[in-house]
């Protein structure tokens, strides 16, 4: 890396602690909900995970937090954050902004969804997108946005290598109406081979539950459970 504040990141075993207070943060926010949701499968999902509701400063600026001290606590050596519009944007920028905090200094940047053909042109903003390249999102619905980053990332002379989330929802994918053996999360590191660093997982999210007990949210945890039964994957 060009920036001497950006090293590989120190390893250390990644914190059930974390992934337990960043459930229970986006219970607080209103972010992850429970009731009976639809997804894009088609599934009536007994929660629903919505980074879109992460909309004010403080609530950003704690997302952020979980997201850098996770990166720190996996070890994954990156140059740069890459956010794919539209979310992604967001969180490139506030994730850099927690690392360079924590003494990283690494830079990022993100793709337009149209080119602009006139100032600096092309498709991508922000710090010149070389070296090892991280992608950073909300979640892995199917891929597809991965596979788009990747594509830009390599087209630009730079190197994937890696992507990381705020949940991993562990769930079989849906492949044209059809659930597939394996989750979006596990085609990214099976198919496109690059290591996937979630914040907290369907596991974390059943394990929260389970420690509310018969108050508050742990009425919910039989219909999750059922839920992971059918669709889930291997943990």
């Amino acid at each position: 890396m060009n920036q001497p504040a950006a090293p590989t990141l120190s390893a250390s075993p990644p914190s059930d602690d974390l992934a337990q207070d960043f459930v229970a943060f986006a219970v607080q926010a209103g972010v992850l909900r429970f009731g009976e949701f639809k997804t894009k499968a088609g599934r009536l999902s007994p929660y629903f995970f919505n980074a879109g509701l992460f909309d004010d400063g403080a609530k950003l600026g704690r997302l952020a937090e979980f997201y850098a001290r996770r990166l720190v606590a996996s070890g994954l050596p990156f140059d740069l954050l890459f956010g794919p519009a539209y979310k992604g944007i967001t969180l490139a920028a506030a994730v850099s902004v927690e690392l360079a905090r924590l003494g990283h200094n690494v830079p990022y940047a993100y793709n337009r969804k149209e080119a602009k053909d006139h100032g600096e042109g092309g498709t991508l903003v922000g710090a010149p997108v070389k070296g090892r390249v991280l992608i950073i999102d909300d979640v892995i619905s199917a891929g597809t946005s991965v596979r788009e980053s990747i594509a830009m990332i390599r087209a630009a002379g730079a190197t994937p290598c890696g992507v990381t989330i705020a949940l991993d929802r562990q769930e079989k994918a849906s492949e044209n109406g059809v659930d597939a053996p394996h989750s979006a999360v596990q085609f990214v590191q099976q198919q496109l081979g690059l290591p996937v660093v979630a914040i907290a997982t369907l596991a974390d999210l059943l394990q929260y539950l389970h420690r509310q007990g018969d108050a508050g949210l742990g009425e919910h945890l039989a219909a999750v459970q059922a839920y992971r039964d059918r669709y889930g994957v291997g943990m």
